[in-house]
Order: C-alpha cells, then structure tokens, then sequence
C-alpha cells in the first residue's frame, strides 16, 4: 500500500511516495506476494499466488476478552464543516471495551465496499478489491462488557486524514485488552470511505482540496470539536451507549495518528476533560495557548521528519515542545515509515506490499503498543512506567530525544 499514505505535509520522505525494494518484501506467513510499484510506478509480477489465509491483527497482550461496537452520532449544532448543505455533524464511532465473554461474531474489519474503496485510493489493483474487509480481528461484536461502574479510563483515537477509524483497530484492541474502553471516531468527508447505519457510503471530500496551514488548522480544529462532541454524548447526562456507566469521566484521554495526532493538541487545548495525550507521527498547524499545555503528553514518530537539530525535520515539534509545560517525551521509533504506527503496516507485510520502511510492521506496532499503554498506565492509572524514563534494551529502535541538545539517544 505503497500510495496510501497521509501526506500531511509537504515533505514526506520521497521514500514514502515511491517504493524502495527491501528484503522484507516477501509474503508474510504464507500469505500473498503481489504487485510492487517500482521507482518508476511500473509493476513486477506478483511471485506467489494469494493463499488460502485471510491478512490478520496480532493478538493482543492483555489479560481481557475484547468486545465491539458502533455508535452513529449527530451534533445537530452545527453544519458540517465540510459540506455546507449538511445541517449537523454526522460520525460514527467505534467503541472497543474488556469483555466478559467471547461473543458470536468477530467484529468485521471494514465493509467489502470500504475495502474497494481504500484499495483504489491506494492504487492497489493486484489483491481482490475486497481483501480489508477479510482481515481478522480480535475483539467480538457486541460481547457483554466487563467492569465495575465508572472503573475503566476512556481512550479517544483520531485516524490519520483519509483513513478509516478501523486503521486504529490494532491498538484499540490492544488497550481494551488492559482496561481501557476504546472510541475511535471517523470523522466524516475526511476518509476515502464512510458507511452510515443506513447504507450511506461517504467519501473524502477534504482529498480534492489543495493543503496548506489553513486547511491543516482547520481539519485540527474540526477534529476537536468532534472529539468534545463525542466526550459529552459518552459521559452526559444522557450517553447513547448503553454501557456508559463503566467510563470513568475524570479519567479520560486521547491519541491519534498524523492529523490525528496534531488534532490531539487542538483538542486538549479546547476540552479539559483529556488529561493526556498522544501525537503520533503528526505535524502540528494548530499553536497551542500562550501558557502552553501542562498536562501530561508524548510525541511518537519517525526520524526522517521529526529529528531535532537535522536540518528539514524536527522543527515543528521544535515549536510544540516549547509550550508543553508539563511531563513530557519525545520519541522516535529508528526505520518506521508514516504507515508503521498503525493496522496498515502489519497489513502491508502480510500482503507483501512495500511501505518505505525499514522495521516489520509487527515489530512497529509492538513498540507502538507498548509505549502507548505505558504513557495511559502511567498518567491515568498513576501506575509509574520505568520503560518511559530511559532508552531500554527490550527496545532498541526507540530513541529518547533532548530538543534542547538537539539530540536524540
């Protein structure tokens, strides 16, 4: 999935747009080696033929059953602030939460038509069109939640600009597992494709629209009103999932990927209910308050963009890192491409596809667990965390950088 890339920003690493061949290009676990676009866009032949296996999530780590949902939300006040003709804000928000019991089903991972419709965005054609919608999760629909009222912290996750909520589904699926009930939000006419309840398939209406900072800051700033929108329609007085009564509202906070993680800023910046917060691999539009962020915050990403002091990177977060006035880090994950935080870089080996990046995607995503989890156990959980003091040896890729220095180690 070579192409579907979050192009943030103006200066993704040329690597991410036009593939590079590596030795981990191999099908994964028997499953399928396909087409690979060469530096010229060409394509080789596939060198295996698709196996009977379907692309899968890893398991995850914690000691709980995970279960599923989806809730459709509509903020009737105000207008989408995509499409002028829609009078209120529609999303849709998947909640994932420990489970007392394996349910039935396991929850599908997204339609055959979202499937064919990232797949094209991609420009991917050599796998069927309906490849994403057979990737086996881990969390069951619908299963009967486990917990005491108001015992389990709430995590939000913000996708990456034109990806679905499902592309968090690794990591949802990872701190449900430990505890935490899990809302990711699509946020709507941002992603490639949508479904509603009532077979509504929308499309990304922000992918036509030529970026710059205002559309970045506006995209940010959007993303945290649904993000407040979402906490009061979970918490309020009269919360539209049945199992509300498990959150613990004083114990709430947020991570997202790329745009999503720079709207995590904007957001806490605007609802006080996040108590800490995740950027990761996100170039931030948005400038925080003139008193700056005190609450707790950790910035995730890669060193081709976010290494302080290396000329043509790090000089965003440069600018974050002065106004978080609080506990803070800043992390970088040694070969990680833009993709390797999230489903799709355990997705792309499976299906032997090439992402630009120079770590397995499995290996990726169990840093990007781990480190996730302990920053939430340790500033919603007052569960002090070794792991985010110093560099470990467990973890090698993971480098402990000082702006100040303008070094990382």
């Amino acid at each position: 999935m070579s192409q579907m890339i979050d192009y943030q920003t103006q200066t993704e690493p040329r690597e991410l747009r036009t593939p590079r061949r590596r030795g981990r290009l191999a099908a994964v676990a028997g499953l399928v080696a396909v087409m690979v676009a060469t530096g010229l866009g060409q394509a080789e032949p596939a060198s295996a033929a698709r196996a009977a296996a379907d692309p899968y999530l890893p398991k995850p780590t914690g000691s709980q059953l995970v279960g599923t949902t989806s809730l459709y939300l509509k903020d009737t006040s105000r207008p989408d602030p995509w499409v002028p003709g829609v009078k209120a804000r529609e999303l849709m928000v998947s909640l994932w939460y420990p489970a007392k019991a394996p349910g039935r089903h396991r929850a599908q991972y997204m339609t055959p038509k979202e499937s064919e419709l990232l797949l094209k965005d991609g420009n991917i054609t050599s796998v069927p069109a309906d490849t994403l919608s057979k990737v086996r999760t881990n969390a069951f629909t619908d299963a009967r939640p486990a917990g005491g009222a108001h015992s389990l912290p709430l995590i939000v996750l913000s996708p990456g600009h034109s990806k679905p909520r499902s592309e968090l589904t690794a990591l949802a699926e990872e701190l449900a597992s430990r505890g935490y009930v899990v809302a990711a939000i699509d946020h709507t006419y941002e992603n490639v494709a949508q479904t509603f309840p009532d077979g509504r398939v929308t499309t990304c209406v922000t992918c036509e629209m030529k970026k710059g900072p205002t559309v970045w800051e506006k995209l940010e700033k959007g993303r945290a009103a649904d993000v407040s929108f979402v906490l009061d329609e979970l918490t309020g007085a009269h919360p539209r999932w049945k199992h509300a009564r498990l959150i613990d509202a004083s114990r709430i906070a947020m991570s997202g990927q790329s745009v999503g993680g720079a709207s995590t800023l904007a957001a806490m910046a605007a609802d006080p209910r996040l108590r800490a917060g995740i950027d990761v691999d996100g170039t931030v539009e948005t400038a925080l308050p003139e008193a700056g962020l005190s609450r707790p915050f950790l910035l995730l990403g890669k060193p081709a963009t976010y290494t302080p002091g290396q000329p043509g990177t790090g000089a965003n977060w440069e600018g974050v890192w002065e106004g978080l006035r609080g506990w803070k880090r800043w992390l970088l994950v040694t070969g990680a491409a833009h993709t390797s935080f999230t489903d799709l870089g355990v997705l792309v080996d499976q299906l032997g596809i090439e992402d630009g990046a120079d770590i397995s995607g499995a290996r990726a995503m169990t840093i990007t667990r781990t480190y996730v989890a302990a920053f939430f156990d340790q500033h919603l959980r007052r569960k002090p965390q070794p792991l985010l003091n110093k560099p470990s040896a467990s973890y090698p890729e993971v480098k402990f950088c000082a702006p100040e220095k303008k070094a990382c180690a």
